[in-house]
């Protein structure tokens, strides 16, 4: 079976993908540490090969494949390229090879909005979204699945991107308008939830602005170097991470701060093992909690994949059947 992007989205709706993620998380699943390959590609830069396998003994065993080729914007071609292949963990056979662009976008928003529904307030109706990239576009939908969203402003720093997703979401019946680059502070300020999706090296949510009762979901950072946000709001905000292992090696929103002596490992209140279990209860665990401010730092998982994978699985070979 091949599921290509749009078989893939139609086969993750967000309550659906929700619900596998937070099932996933409450199982035992082998999840290696992910392979990073050089490979060498003549007179041109460095390509990479990831590979990020999972599985449930007995079940099903999925590996994602993702090719780096820097290269290949001088051919106007994308620079990246993903796929999942999903396997029978009973007899190896191969079930279905998958769109893991779509996959991994999906399954990303999907994780930031089951932390939400731990976290964030249940009367939250104002989202700032702070990026106007393709990410915005899966997270703004998988948050409003969760939470009341009433209004969505859209922060980025070329408003004419901003525009484009705001004139988007109109068209689907979505409340939204533009945040001006000078404005952050101020949507900052009064936004129930931010959600940044940026590739932003520098802070560009402060501490200083979360509200009380504010929830802040952190997406961007996937390396040491990268950050969406300051010490003040790792002191200030309960953290909680997709994974603790990797938030404390990959995201810089947790490296530098820690680096810097603002805070330590111990900040992580809890990580989606934790929450999904019902070991720790999120925001309803949290001292004052209607006015606690809570962050929540993802930096990806190979279980997360295996249970999109598996959900779009069933969900097409069900519709084929």
């Amino acid at each position: 079976m091949q599921l290509n992007a749009k078989q893939v989205r139609e086969a993750l709706p967000w309550d659906r993908l929700i619900e596998a993620l937070n099932e996933i998380f409450t199982k035992q699943v082998s999840a290696p540490v992910r392979h990073h390959h050089s490979i060498n590609v003549p007179n041109e830069p460095q390509a990479t090969l990831l590979l990020m396998p999972a599985w449930l003994e007995g079940e099903y065993l999925g590996v994602k494949l993702v090719n780096v080729f820097p290269g290949n914007s001088a051919r106007g071609l994308p620079g990246l390229n993903s796929h999942y292949i999903l396997s029978s963990a009973k007899t190896g056979e191969p079930l279905a090879q998958l769109d893991a662009n779509e996959l991994t976008a999906r399954r990303t928003a999907a994780a930031s909005a089951m932390a939400s529904a731990y976290l964030s307030r249940e009367d939250s109706t104002e989202l700032l979204m702070v990026g106007a990239g393709r990410m915005s576009r899966y997270l703004i939908p998988a948050h409003m699945s969760v939470r009341p969203i009433a209004n969505v402003r859209v922060w980025n720093r070329n408003e004419a991107t901003a525009a484009n997703l705001v004139a988007e979401l109109k068209a689907d019946g979505i409340q939204a308008e533009i945040c001006p680059v000078e404005q952050l502070e101020a949507a900052a300020k009064t936004a129930d939830i931010i959600s940044c999706a940026t590739l932003s090296t520098t802070p560009l949510i402060k501490g200083e602005w979360l509200k009380p009762g504010a929830h802040l979901d952190l997406v961007g950072s996937f390396t040491p170097t990268m950050r969406e946000t300051d010490n003040i709001a790792m002191q200030r905000c309960s953290v909680f991470v997709d994974v603790r292992a990797g938030a404390l090696s990959e995201t810089g929103d947790l490296i530098m701060p820690i680096r810097e002596g603002a805070i330590t490992e111990e900040v992580i209140k809890a990580e989606f093992a934790e929450l999904c279990s019902g070991q720790h209860r999120g925001r309803a665990e949290l001292d004052d909690s209607q006015n606690a401010i809570t962050l929540f730092k993802s930096v990806g998982d190979s279980r997360e994949d295996l249970a999109a994978a598996v959900l779009a699985y069933q969900q097409s070979e069900q519709y084929q059947n």
